[in-house]
This record gives C-alpha cells, structure tokens and sequence, in this order.
C-alpha cells in the first residue's frame, strides 16, 4: 500500500526504521519515502505540533505541555531536534523564533502506525482485533452500535 502526499519544501532527512511505503509528491516527481514509528515522547510533541494547525514554536508546546508534563526546555528542544532529524518537521527561523513545521500529516501517521500495529499484534486481521477488544471487554456495546454505523456508512460510500 502506498499514500501520496505534496510537499512544498527541500528534502533535506531520512527516515531511520521502515513501517510503510509513502510515495511523495515533490515537483511534480514521486519520491519513495518511508514513516518511522516514533517514541511516546516525541508522539506527545508532533501532536501538539498537528493540533496548533502543523506549525509551532517550542513556546507554544512548552504551554501546551504545561500541566500535562513535566519537561524542561531544553527536553522538548531536543525532542524537536530528533523529529527535524528524522524527516517529521521542518524548521525556519522566524524573529528570534524557530517555527516548527509537521512534514508528515497526522492522518498519514495515524495509518501507517495503525497499519504497522494490526500487521504487527493481529496478522492484518481486522476479526482478530475486535475480537481481542472484545474479550477483553474493551469493547462496550455503545462501541459496537458505533462502529456498526461506521461500517454501514462506509459500506454505502462503497456502492
């Protein structure tokens, strides 16, 4: 399976641990990328960045993050680095500030880690995950109703 995506900037990273095949877009030609499944930690940091609309500065994350964690500045600076390093974001200096850019889509993260997780934990069965929600009671019949309606509506998109 592949996902294309349109970048509007230099491809100047690499991506370290293979988890899915991304084809971007990069003018006008098709570059075979791949997503690394990224630590809890610096998962924390580009949710923060995808939930400020894909840009942040570490002033904003620092506020975002107080309350929720106890990291020093200089903890999520390094986090930021890691994810610049890896191919997540982008940065620019802007005034004194450096801007911090997501390169990957949330939503391209979301499916190539949930891909991963099922190939991973439940051979690509879809039957053997609910089916361990299910029997672990993680699953509540609300649960069910929901995805019920999630399945028939996609199944009506279908046809």
């Amino acid at each position: 399976m592949s996902i294309n995506l349109l970048m509007n900037f230099p491809l100047t990273f690499m991506f370290y641990e293979c988890r899915m095949k991304v084809d971007i877009i990069y003018g006008g030609v098709c570059v075979d990328m791949t997503i690394t499944r990224l630590p809890d930690a610096e998962l924390a940091i580009m949710k923060i960045i995808w939930q400020c609309g894909g840009s942040a500065t570490s002033v904003d994350i620092m506020r975002e993050l107080e309350g929720k964690k106890q990291w020093a500045v200089t903890t999520v600076l390094n986090f930021l680095a890691r994810l610049a390093k890896k191919g997540f974001l982008s940065v620019r200096r802007e005034n004194k500030a450096n801007i911090y850019t997501s390169i990957i889509d949330e939503e391209i993260y979301l499916q190539a880690e949930s891909a991963s997780f099922l190939e991973r934990l439940h051979d690509n069965s879809l039957t053997g995950l609910f089916a361990s929600l299910y029997g672990g009671q993680a699953i509540s019949q609300d649960d069910l109703a929901e995805l019920r309606r999630f399945i028939d509506e996609k199944a009506g998109e279908a046809q």
